[in-house]
């Protein structure tokens, strides 16, 4: 037969008399809330004891009741006379259906918004009788029991504040609560139900004194009771000190109360010195959930002498001084491992200043050294410190990133010949090899086990590098270091429900560039989903996905591969599929190699025959337009080429800035010389008469196709290069974070000019759809088909319109096809451009074989008078005035494949 267990929670309220043991509540944990009060001498000492004891039914209830009551104090650890003045059963629980549930005895009650363990437990205020549920094993480390009725009230000495009055231990302090206990309970001992009344604060402001007062008896009788004697306890403490008029008041009810901070109401804050062998203060805010700490400066007195004396050695430093501080530091937290938030950014600061003192030196890091910095991360990551980790980022945010930027500093100090070391400690592992020839063959594998508190199976984490990333020199060591608290201390900003759900794993080989890397996480929490494989960017102070892709997810694990991206498709997307890396990489650099040798040999081709296409307006403005087009899109294709091979994270940040600049701007330029010849293109359709002066044209053209671009560059390196948010980390191109999207700057313009041209590319198809002159409506439609097809063929690489597919590219980036496509249209327009812009013109044709053939000499006078005698007539056919009175229309000249970009100049030429 089952039979269910009860639990009954005794508090004992025991008095010592005399010398002896600790003061009052000094150094004991009273409802698990650490206190730091010292006795003061020959005054008589209190101390409040729980008890927890089990039951079976009501009778055991009663026999334990009776029983506790009728105790006597232990004489084993209390000195001087002692005796219990009070024991009192005020909680009692049970387990119902695996969930401890516990309700208050008669004549006590639940202070909202919490009971028990505020952490855990939840405070059920519907009905009559409000119970408190609980994880069954959370008992032990509950804080909030029942209560005797608590009534509040404070009152203003008109007194000069002075310090000590912060200070529990001081004589003032205790001049000041026993007096005023004394006059309160004088006053109060006649209320029915009272028990007991204790000074609880003193704050600024003249001398603000708080109290609490506490009764068997209803809130409402009790505060009622209060107020009626309050004139007598007012003349009471007058006795003892000048009181402000009307600064008597109580209370009912309080947003906060606890035995370090007091009571408070909603906003209030309170700032504390901190205990003894600190220097600094603690400020706690009161919020709906209870005080919460804003800000602590708490530093051991033992740190603070440790930084004053790092300012003195600084000057005069050497590898042994700055391995004798580390020692010193790390015997001083091992010896008082209480991780205020003051302790931990001291310690942060000190191993900052080691790391960049070392760094700039050059000092070596010994293996006793890098050990005892091991301890210390250790003692500062232990879990039960990130409440205090949360604090310190309210008051530096940079903290975390610089503690583990820090210790990646220092890891990279080890000398090759100091290595291999590996320490596991319980919050993090570090290891260390030298790297050796074995890593062409094996490359390089690193696992960590790591147990989370209270956890019997291990957190994993595997860092897998090929062997063929190690090509030509090695670097001297990898270092690589796991934590789970690193998770937890290191910001994530507010995307849903988003959480580290793994090791955090830091892998560093110091100037040398690695393209791929495999990295396998086991979850902490196995039902969590949608993984994201992030790094920590240390510029920008968060969790960065750019270049890390998640490449398997199972149940318990998820597998990760971050690289270093250089395709093509970079420029209009952030992210490009791990999948489609080498494919996407084949088409660039092959369609740049022929690209780049096509544009120059249309350099060539134009700088042959500049005097023949230059003779009159129209051909002259257009050939400036394909000039400019071809030589920016060649200067940008080689800077492309060139920010490919600058590895963006081992180079100097300005070069790989410059190329990004050159890179963007000459892009640029191309676009805005393709959008300068759709202008012109559209001019001649729609203003056929109009005429405006050649060096006004040119004019306009060179400073829409280079002005308007280095305006926007040089504004965008000015605006994001400031925040360090200009360029990519990992490959030199322009940035596409959740803050900085320098990216947009290419985008943007580069797709509003593709629609401009689209829509002039429309405008001339609708033109050429028009019957030529003399032509019938039902004639051929075959040869106004190929006349459009021929067309958007030559258009579409001079205006630039496959670049459009790079919508594609940034909506579905994950999509093969888009990346695939656009990489082959664009890597090969410089090829495109040669084709259809150049060789598909009979003119220049004509003229490429009249310099090439070797019978040119004989029969360039033949072939000049037969094309002169057929161009004149088809001109003069395909367009006259007088003749159709104004009407203009397209015709095709039969040889010249620029008929839908010559044919439309013919009224000016």
């Amino acid at each position: 037969m089952r039979i269910q267990v009860l639990w009954l929670l005794f508090f004992f309220t025991i008095t010592e008399g005399g010398a002896g043991f600790l003061g009052r509540n000094a150094g004991i944990e009273t409802k698990r809330e650490p206190v730091n009060r010292k006795k003061h001498p020959a005054l008589v000492q209190e101390y409040e004891l729980l008890l927890q004891v089990a039951y079976r039914d009501s009778k055991e209830k009663r026999d334990v009741k009776n029983f506790l009551e009728l105790l006597k104090p232990p004489s084993l650890w209390l000195h001087g006379p002692t005796k219990i003045i009070r024991a009192k059963a005020t909680t009692y629980c049970g387990n119902q259906d695996g969930v401890l549930r516990c309700i208050c005895e008669d004549g006590y009650t639940w202070f909202p918004p919490s009971c028990l363990d505020p952490q855990t437990c939840y405070l059920h205020t519907a009905g009559s009788l409000q119970s408190c549920d609980c994880p069954l094993s959370h008992l032990a480390q509950s804080v909030n029991f029942c209560e005797r009725t608590k009534v509040w009230g404070t009152f203003e000495i008109n007194k000069r504040f002075k310090k000590d009055l912060l200070n529990s231990s001081s004589a003032l302090y205790s001049k000041y609560t026993t007096g005023i206990e004394t006059q309160l309970k004088e006053a109060y001992k006649r209320i029915p139900g009272f028990e007991s009344v204790r000074v609880t604060q003193f704050r600024d402001g003249s001398i603000i004194a708080g109290y609490e007062v506490i009764g068997s008896c209803s809130t409402s009788a009790l505060l009622s009771a209060i107020e009626q004697v309050a004139e007598e306890a007012e003349e009471g403490l007058q006795k003892l000190f000048p009181l402000e008029d009307d600064s008597f008041r109580v209370f009912g009810e309080v947003q906060c109360n606890s035995i370090f901070f007091g009571f408070a109401f909603k906003d209030d804050e309170y700032t504390l010195p901190c205990s003894s062998g600190y220097t600094g203060h603690i400020t706690a805010k009161c919020r709906p959930s209870g005080w919460q700490v804003i800000r602590e400066t708490c530093v051991l007195s033992q740190l603070e002498e440790l930084m004053k004396n790092f300012s003195v050695i600084a000057s005069n430093a050497t590898e042994t001084a700055m391995s004798s501080l580390v020692r010193n530091l790390s015997v001083i937290i091992q010896q008082n491992p209480s991780a205020t938030a003051g302790n931990l950014a001291s310690v942060v600061s000190l191993l900052g200043n080691v790391s960049s003192l070392s760094l700039a030196r050059h000092f070596r890091v010994s293996s006793s050294t890098m050990e005892d910095v091991i301890t210390l991360a250790d003692h500062v990551l232990n879990s039960a410190s990130v409440a205090n980790w949360t604090v310190l980022l309210q008051q530096d945010k940079r903290a975390s990133s610089q503690f583990l930027e820090t210790l990646e500093n220092i890891s990279v100090l080890v000398p090759p010949t100091a290595l291999p070391l590996n320490f596991s400690q319980e919050f993090i592992n570090w290891k260390g090899i030298p790297v050796s020839e074995r890593q062409y063959k094996i490359g390089y594998h690193y696992q960590t086990e790591i147990f989370p508190p209270n956890a019997s199976t291990p957190i994993r984490g595997r860092v897998l590098i090929g062997s063929d990333q190690f090509r030509g020199a090695l670097p001297a060591t990898i270092i690589s270091m796991a934590s789970l608290t690193l998770g937890n201390i290191l910001p994530i900003k507010k995307i849903g429900n988003a959480h580290v759900n793994g090791p955090v794993i830091s892998t560093v080989i110091q100037n040398y560039s690695i393209n791929e890397v495999f990295m396998v996480f086991s979850k902490i929490d196995s039902n969590l989903s949608q993984p994201h494989c992030v790094f920590w960017d240390f510029s920008h102070l968060h969790w960065n996905d750019a270049g890390c892709h998640l490449v398997n997810e199972t149940a318990d694990n998820v597998i990760c591969r971050c690289t270093h991206l250089t395709s093509f498709s970079m420029l209009m997307s952030p992210f490009v599929p791990p999948a489609i890396i080498p494919v996407v990489k084949w088409i660039t650099f092959v369609g740049l190699g022929i690209s780049i040798g096509s544009l120059i040999l249309c350099l060539v081709i134009e700088a042959l025959f500049w005097k023949q296409v230059k003779k009159n307006q129209t051909s002259h403005t257009r050939h400036i337009c394909m000039v400019n087009i071809a030589l920016c899109l060649l200067i940008a294709d080689v800077w492309f080429t060139v920010a490919a091979a600058v590895d963006g994270t081992v180079n100097p940040s300005g070069v790989c800035i410059a190329v990004v600049f050159f890179t963007h701007f000459f892009y640029l330029s191309l676009f805005f010389w393709m959008l300068t010849l759709a202008i012109l293109l559209a001019y001649r359709i729609i203003l056929v008469f109009h005429h405006v002066a050649m060096p006004l044209m040119v004019a306009v053209g060179f400073c829409l196709g280079y002005g308007c671009p280095l305006i926007i560059a040089v504004i965008t390196i000015a605006v994001t290069e400031p925040s360090n948010g200009y360029k990519r980390k990992d490959v030199c191109w322009l940035n596409w974070s959740d803050g900085s999207k320098p990216l947009l700057a290419f985008a943007v313009p580069t797709l509003t000019i593709v629609a401009v041209n689209l829509a002039v590319v429309f405008l001339v198809l609708m033109k050429l759809r028009r019957p030529a002159v003399g032509e019938g409506l039902g004639q051929d439609h075959k040869a106004t088909t190929l006349r459009m097809g021929k067309s958007l063929l030559i258009l579409t690489p001079l205006l630039g319109l496959t670049w459009g597919f790079g919508i594609g590219t940034m909506v579905d980036s994950q999509n093969l096809a888009w990346h695939v496509l656009f990489a082959l249209l664009n890597a090969f327009q410089g090829f495109f451009i040669l084709c259809f812009g150049m060789l598909l013109d009979s003119k220049l044709r004509q003229l490429l074989f009249s310099r090439l053939s070797p019978l040119s000499s004989l029969k360039q006078p033949s072939k000049q008078n037969s094309s002169e005698l057929s161009a004149k007539p088809k001109f003069a056919k395909s367009f006259n005035p007088l003749q159709h009175k104004g009407t203009y229309a397209f015709s095709h000249t039969g040889e010249s494949s620029y008929d839908i970009m010559l044919t439309q100049f013919l009224s000016i030429e």
